[in-house]
């Protein structure tokens, strides 16, 4: 287990393969429809060093968590070499206590390592509104490729449903 970062109250660590199931559980809890394969498969793509797992740990409990895929081939910047923040979420019982920034803190400081820019991709229903905007005050910029759905460049006029497919890229210079 690799810690990234740590204080009195919070640790940001490298995923354990115990976290799948407390992740798939929360989110389950929310009502969400989780797929457990995708956080056992997040841990997976660790080991394989094709993507790093920040982990979110406040007073000893997971409480969120956030990845950075090292060679993402998906969205407009895929097969460039810059790396993609995806999947951060702060537990709901553990809001507004710096842990999502935390967390994009040491995603883009890993980032760094590696390239001068990062790019994510931002949901664009109502719910995405509060990440919408902790992103642009955090310095990223809307790419200008228009809206993506399910992994694909979203045509003029083309159908669409507002949902979690429905997405915005953004990036920031490192």
């Amino acid at each position: 287990m690799k810690i990234f970062y740590s204080d009195d109250i919070l640790t940001v660590r490298s995923m354990l393969p115990e976290d799948a199931k407390t992740i798939y559980d929360t989110y389950f809890s929310y009502g969400w429809h989780p797929d457990i394969k995708t956080y056992e498969d997040y841990y997976k793509e660790q080991q394989e060093n094709k993507r790093i797992v920040f982990i979110a740990e406040y007073n000893g409990k997971v409480s969120g968590l956030c990845t950075l895929v090292l060679e993402p081939s998906e969205g407009p910047w895929a097969g460039k070499g810059y790396p993609e923040i995806v999947d951060l979420c702060v537990f709901f019982d553990v809001h507004n206590k710096g842990i999502g920034s935390r967390l994009l803190d040491t995603a883009e400081s890993e980032a760094a390592k590696i390239s001068d820019m990062v790019f994510l991709a931002v949901g664009v229903h109502s719910g995405y509104g509060p990440a919408q905007r902790m992103y642009v005050k955090r310095g990223y910029n809307f790419d200008g490729s228009g809206v993506w759905y399910k992994n694909k460049q979203l045509e003029q006029y083309a159908p669409c449903v507002n949902d979690d497919d429905l997405l915005l890229f953004m990036s920031k210079q490192l």
